[in-house]
């Protein structure tokens, strides 16, 4: 009888899988990419980018593509149309080159093959830096078309990311929200582009959503008493920029407002530096570049601006700054590491521009210990993907971003959490361009418990996830 009986479940097995594989291919049917739309749509700073729709037997799946605004020098290129339409800012040959090449190229492929669409379209593209089809037409193809794929497979989004990368933890990142404005995001005399908070000692996203919410309000109270009304309106992202003079003035403005909202203990602040804005022609970075023909009086060499950032980090609870030098200055970045870095996660933005061979080169240098990770600085999921594993393995940290001109769409949310990348910055919680990614975060919160998941918050962890890749 065993023998028959095992015989029998051989031959069901055989059946079975006989059965399965002709049930995938035909299902193979139905995940297949039969159109691709691209338009041109606004993002929030009133210019154009791009949004494709990605049509298959399933449904249509959309996604829009971001844009920066101080943006590094080694990003993929964004195509834009010149000319005297949206002051040059169109995308129409970007929406073209999805409507026409990029369709002809893909159409027909399997919509769960990322790396495999990925691949042709780089191919298609032939320049290192995307620049013949435009990075904003091959990624906005390239995020649609993971939707698309997460939709076949029937799993969320976050998921699919996770699977792609090969990870199994499932991680709800910090939110890194930027409160104060400077920069070339502000009209006020500040150097540095944004002053955040950190909610790192709430015990789950929802938790730290509150936490950021509380202390921006808190914030709006303390800057109108100092500055008045005016000094509320917000920048890009959602922050303030009161006409604050100093960068320690800024920092003291979060800390005040931080322990009026009673969160001392839980929140942490962190910069965005961007000071490749404000680099001089003689290799000096300039603290009042704002002010036309200054007296150059606040012009700093890298050693003085690093010595500049450790007596802040002495001085407040800062835990990271991104982009304190110049693109270019390995040299400044790998001594200010090494002084730093174990306390102080020093994230690369315009230095590695989510490029792999940059990424390389850092490590190599030990120039910085995170990655900021911005998809369309590369210009599609498996490059992204392909960058921040390759981060992980160096043991750095990896913050998910936003652009400042951004659009509704929310996919960076579900990417930090397949990703376990454990932090994220998408703004201050205000404009909807910007809460559309935290709450799209508070939804995957909610999803993994109902499906019985706990979900894990990366908190103090926010360096080094459970998953390194």
């Amino acid at each position: 009888g065993k023998v028959e009986s095992s015989f029998n479940n051989k031959k069901m097995q055989k059946v079975l899988h006989r059965t399965s594989r002709s049930v995938t291919s035909v299902s193979r049917k139905f995940t297949t990419i039969q159109d691709l739309v691209a338009r041109e749509i606004i993002d929030s700073r009133g210019n154009p980018t791009v949004e494709v729709d990605v049509l298959t037997e399933i449904g249509r799946f959309r996604a829009s593509v971001p844009s920066g605004a101080s943006t590094g020098i080694h990003e993929a290129v964004e195509l834009r149309d010149g000319g005297k339409r949206y002051k040059g800012k169109g995308v129409l040959k970007a929406v073209n080159n999805v409507n026409t090449d990029i369709l002809k190229r893909v159409k027909g492929m399997d919509v769960t093959k990322q790396a495999e669409i990925d691949e042709q379209m780089i191919q298609l593209d032939g320049t290192p830096n995307k620049s013949k089809l435009g990075a904003n037409a091959i990624l906005g193809v390239s995020l649609a078309i993971s939707k698309a794929g997460a939709a076949a497979k029937k799993i969320p989004l976050y998921q699919y990311y996770a699977d792609l990368a090969g990870n199994k933890d499932l991680v709800l990142p910090v939110p890194s929200f930027n409160v104060i404005n400077g920069g070339s995001h502000a009209g006020n005399r500040l150097a540095f582009q944004e002053f955040m908070i950190l909610p790192i000692g709430a015990s789950s996203f929802s938790d730290a959503m509150m936490m950021g919410c509380e202390v921006y309000a808190t914030l709006k109270s303390v800057i109108k008493a100092k500055y008045g009304q005016d000094a509320c309106n917000v920048g890009d992202e959602g922050g303030f920029a009161p006409s604050i003079q100093s960068n320690y003035e800024g920092v003291d403005l979060l800390m005040e407002a931080i322990k009026k909202a009673g969160y001392e203990a839980e929140v942490k602040i962190g910069m965005d530096v961007a000071a490749s804005e404000f680099l001089t022609s003689d290799g000096q970075y300039d603290l009042d570049f704002k002010t036309p023909n200054n007296d150059g009086t606040s012009k700093l060499t890298g050693p003085a601006l690093a010595a500049l950032y450790t007596d802040l980090c002495k001085k407040y609870p800062i835990v990271s700054i991104e982009d304190p030098f110049d693109q270019d200055d390995w040299a400044n970045y790998t001594a200010f590491t090494a002084s730093i870095g174990m306390d102080v996660q020093v994230v690369g933005d315009d230095l590695l521009v989510t490029n792999v061979s940059r990424i390389k080169e850092a490590s190599a240098k030990k120039a910085c210990n995170a990655l900021l990770l911005k998809v369309n600085q590369i210009g599609s999921v498996t490059e992204s993907i392909d960058a921040v594993k390759l981060a992980k393995r160096n043991g750095w940290g990896v913050m998910t971003s936003h652009r400042s001109g951004e659009t509704e769409d929310s996919y960076i949310a579900d990417l930090a959490v397949g990703l376990c990348t454990g932090q994220i910055k998408t703004g201050a919680p205000c404009r909807s361009e910007r809460l559309s990614k935290y709450n799209q975060l508070l939804r995957i919160q909610e999803s993994l418990k109902v499906a019985g998941i706990t979900p894990v918050y990366a908190g103090k962890d926010f360096r080094k996830t459970s998953w390194m890749a």
